[in-house]
């Protein structure tokens, strides 16, 4: 288990849209250096599925090459079709990655939880490794399919040693509560707004899209709430709330890779895979602003 803040750590490319695995390895560094306990590359704010099967699996090879260390990784993994579902994930394994992060099959709805438990079982069959550990991947409001907590609680039940976690992205506090309950779950929540209520309730942290810009400030509250410093926490988490709430008025990835360029004065990291488009210079001047208060400067 990863305790700490989580990086879905954004994907760069260049003007050509092909992966850069220069700025990939540079900002896994720094996000590791300022205050991030780990990484998810390819989830949604990593453009996941717009990058393919090959790319992922070449990018975790760099990072690795480049000195992080694969257990401080978990990869996203899930796609609508299991042969490279199983095959990015047994990847990841041997990489030696943490664990990976799962998607359930989204394009096909109204599947049903019997679906849903084949589609996992059939992707630990297909893996078939004894280090395999699967973190459930829960947003349903951008996949279209969830993971109800009674298909949580039976895949728990029968892969014990395989489903050891989920990242709860759906915003829904009673959702993550009660995934929280479930006997020996890995519960991080998909936000940095619940971490202090999941920590409470035995949660080791977040996995947050604003962490690529702002670990530093939500890694010190998950830091204090271990510590048992609660005061100290709730006060630190006020600002922390506030920028969180300011970057979802805007398209978050978009934004973030505005703001990286910005900072960096690297034009590349502007560039977006379609549909994907950049924000106006008003926009991201405007954003940056607001963020000035908070010593956050770009």
């Amino acid at each position: 288990m990863i305790k700490g803040l989580i990086a879905p750590i954004l994907s760069p490319f260049n003007d050509d849209l092909s992966f850069n695995q220069d700025l990939y390895n540079a900002l896994a560094a720094e996000l590791l250096q300022t205050g991030c306990s780990g990484l998810a590359p390819f989830g949604t704010t990593g453009e996941a599925l717009s990058v393919s099967s090959a790319e992922r699996m070449a990018a975790l090879e760099g990072l690795v090459a480049s000195g992080i260390d694969p257990k401080v990784i978990i990869p996203g993994t899930g796609l609508c079709n299991l042969p490279e579902s199983i095959a990015l994930s047994r990847h990841a394994v041997e990489l030696g990655c943490a664990g990976v992060m799962t998607l359930p099959p989204f394009y096909f709805k109204g599947m049903g939880d019997d679906g849903l438990f084949d589609y996992f079982e059939k992707l630990i069959d297909g893996v078939d490794h004894p280090d395999l550990k699967i973190y459930l991947y829960h947003i349903p409001q951008v996949s279209g399919v969830g993971l109800s907590i009674e298909l949580v609680t039976r895949l728990r039940a029968a892969y014990p040693d395989v489903i050891v976690g989920i990242k709860d992205s759906s915003g829904d506090w009673d959702n993550t509560r009660r995934l929280l309950a479930i006997d020996g779950l890995i519960v991080y929540p998909g936000a940095e707004l619940p971490v202090i209520d999941a920590i409470r309730l035995g949660g080791p942290g977040c996995i947050s899209a604003t962490a690529n810009l702002n670990g530093t400030g939500i890694a010190n509250v998950i830091d204090l709430c271990h510590a048992g410093k609660w005061d100290e926490a709730e006060a630190a988490h006020k600002p922390v709330k506030e920028v969180r709430l300011l970057f979802q008025d805007y398209a978050p990835i978009p934004a973030q890779k505005a703001l990286l360029a910005r900072r960096t004065g690297d034009p590349r990291w502007n560039n977006l895979r379609p549909p994907f488009r950049g924000i106006s210079d008003e926009k991201r001047d405007s954003l940056a602003a607001s963020l000035a208060p908070y010593g956050m400067n770009f």
